[in-house]
């Protein structure tokens, strides 16, 4: 019987991506080798990793604009370290929106090489919303911004204008909404969101702002060194590469990020307008600011947890517990997830509001 997976990450991907990385498992491109087993530097891999990085600049609507896009390792966490090491000048300062944890993170990695500005921060509040109306300032290296916080459930819908690099962490909401990606100077996102399993991270990275910060960086750390070695600096994570590609194929085929932005619109607007039509739940985040990708919801009377747990559960609804930090549910949505299992679980719902 069919599982609705809403789990935060690693989650869902589409089901051809499983079934076609299931039989590269096998049998990679009819090679009698299995994806697992063959090399990095094999014609058919580096043609994998030559396709998935153009097609991200494709979907991004970022080819020919003077950007780069890399697979790399080490999560997103590593991404914390890697941008001060490129973009922060010696005595320079960097500008971080707190929006939430993953933000708070990428703070605290910043502060060890040099002034680190918070120009605002919501944590007064659990994180519940974004922040607003706040200053950059325009002698900073680069202004840092989380887009999409999983697990508080808010998502950024406008973003400040600048006339320093921006740098964004859309790991759970890239390639979700159409956005002029040009804004941003560098973009990373870990792959277990929207784009693949865990295991890679990618970076997008506009050239020209490279090679300025004067520091000596670790070659490992150095975005110019993946460039230049068309991430292929070290062995690549293959299959997480060659998943990823199979996700940004299948999205390229249903219309791109246009088509699924519509997409999760409609499936955000069925799951929000339940939890604000039904007098037994109530949202987390503040409205302006919910995301389309984590929905955060609890129950008004905590005395029905038990029976609603042993609903869905029962409806083969799996990963909707929410984070210990928020409590109550957390229902991610992200690209692949299909408005049935949404439907079934405003059925449940809908089914313990009649009950009670």
């Amino acid at each position: 019987m069919k599982k609705h997976n809403f789990s935060a990450g690693p989650c869902i991907l589409p089901q051809e991506v499983f079934e076609k990385s299931a039989q590269a498992i096998l049998n990679f491109n009819n090679s009698g080798l299995s994806i697992l087993e063959i090399s990095h530097r094999s014609k058919d891999f580096v043609a994998v990793m030559d396709e998935a990085r153009e097609l991200v600049l494709e979907l991004l609507d970022l080819k020919g604009k003077g950007y780069q896009a890399l697979f790399l390792q080490g999560g997103a966490s590593l991404e914390f370290l890697m941008i001060p090491y490129n973009l922060m000048k010696e005595n320079g300062k960097a500008a971080y929106l707190d929006s939430g944890t993953w933000a708070s993170g990428a703070i605290k990695q910043a502060k060890s090489f040099g002034e680190t500005v918070v120009v605002a921060s919501s944590k007064d509040e659990n994180y519940s919303y974004i922040p607003k109306n706040y200053e950059i300032p325009s002698d900073a290296d680069y202004f840092h911004c989380t887009s999409n916080n999983t697990i508080f459930g808010t998502q950024i819908k406008s973003f400040p204008q600048t006339d320093i690099p921006v740098v964004c962490d859309m790991s759970s909401d890239i390639f979700s909404r159409v956005l002029d990606f040009s804004k941003f100077d560098i973009i990373y996102a870990g792959a277990q969101k929207n784009m693949g399993p865990a295991g890679t991270t990618l970076v997008v990275v506009k050239e020209e702002i490279l090679g300025k910060s004067g520091r000596t960086i670790p070659n490992m750390l150095d975005y110019q060194q993946h460039i230049a070695k068309e991430s292929m600096y070290n062995t690549p994570p293959v299959f997480a590469v060659y998943t990823s590609l199979l996700t940004l194929q299948w999205l390229k085929n249903l219309g791109g990020v246009p088509a699924i932005e519509k997409l999760n619109n409609e499936k955000a607007a069925l799951l929000y307008n339940e939890i604000d039509r039904n007098p037994l739940f109530k949202g987390v985040a503040a409205t302006e600011d919910r995301s389309n990708m984590n929905v955060t919801f609890v129950l008004n009377n905590p005395e029905h947890q038990e029976t609603f747990d042993k609903m869905w559960k029962e409806a083969n609804i799996s990963g909707i517990n929410g984070h210990r930090s928020v409590g109550g549910y957390r229902a991610s949505i992200y690209n692949a997830m299909p408005i049935e299992s949404i439907q079934v679980l405003v059925d449940v719902m809908k089914k313990l509001e009649e009950n009670v």
